[in-house]
């Protein structure tokens, strides 16, 4: 079975023991990692892999083919994006104009900053520029962008660069609505056995927990150039108990990003029922 995720800390500690054959009658995995924008844009163009994760802010490109599992994905609280900029206290309206980075277009980060702006920036930023999350603080310390809109560990170590937080969208979001904060999918092709995938990752995941240092070496490998101080605090952050099971708060919370992105024009119309 061919997959894909991204070698961040949460994807390689979850996905650990189906790699490695550890779950029984699972399939051997042909693994791609890759980062979420790419596997984004390979969801949507139709070549893409058996079970990918992706943005919850892609499912409406993808929905026809794919269907969202109910397990192994990140979505949470108090581990939002942040948006920095090197000058401290900056005020908001000041990104009026102005060259913003983003990690993806097709990202839950970019839809919850789209959403603020809307709010709070008046007349709306400038110049979109998409690059590699690892480029994007090295970009707003030298000064080549005016912001930078960040995930995953950079909310450990945005410190180190010299930036600081303008907001924490993650935070923004929950005061804003009460609701966590959709962040990675798990989706596998609707013509596969969706059950039995769901039943492998699931395992996977509760293996992880069961035994969390027979990962590390595995994730540390992957987690390129990040202490493992820094992967594990990303693990903790990343990995809960909607990783487990997304419930009923989990699906209300990416009906109500989506609903709402639909409403602004940010996603294609979707049919809300499609993501159970």
């Amino acid at each position: 079975m061919k997959i894909a995720f991204s070698p961040c800390p949460n994807d390689t500690f979850v996905f650990h023991a189906w790699v490695h054959g550890l779950i029984p009658a699972a399939p051997k995995l042909d693994v791609t990692y890759a980062d979420i924008d790419i596997t984004n844009h390979l969801a949507a163009s139709g070549t893409g892999l058996d079970v990918m994760k992706i943005s919850y802010a892609a499912l409406p490109w993808v929905l026809k083919e794919y269907a969202l599992l109910p397990c192994g994905g990140a979505l949470g609280r108090g581990c939002g994006p942040l948006l920095l900029t090197k000058e401290a206290g900056a005020d908001p309206a000041a990104l009026s104009g102005k060259r913003v980075a983003v990690p993806s277009e097709r990202s839950t980060a970019y839809l919850l900053f789209r959403l603020w702006a809307a709010q709070h920036v008046p007349g709306g930023v400038g110049e979109i520029v998409v690059m590699p999350f690892h480029e994007i603080m090295p970009a707003v310390r030298d000064g080549r962008l005016d912001a930078g809109l960040v995930i995953h560990e950079a909310r450990f170590t945005y410190t180190a660069y010299g930036l600081s937080q303008l907001v924490d969208l993650g935070s923004w979001w929950e005061t804003d609505t009460g609701l966590p904060i959709p962040l990675g999918a798990i989706i596998a092709r609707r013509s596969l056995d969706l059950k039995a995938i769901e039943a492998w990752t699931r395992a996977s995941v509760e293996y992880a927990w069961a035994h969390p240092e027979a990962s590390r070496s595995y994730v540390l490998s992957h987690a390129q150039e990040m202490a493992p101080e820094v992967a594990e605090a990303h693990i903790n952050l990343y990995v809960n108990e909607f990783t487990a099971d997304l419930g009923e708060s989990g699906y209300g919370a990416i009906a109500a990003l989506l609903g709402r992105a639909m409403r602004e024009g940010l996603v294609p119309e979707f049919d809300l029922a499609a993501l159970r």
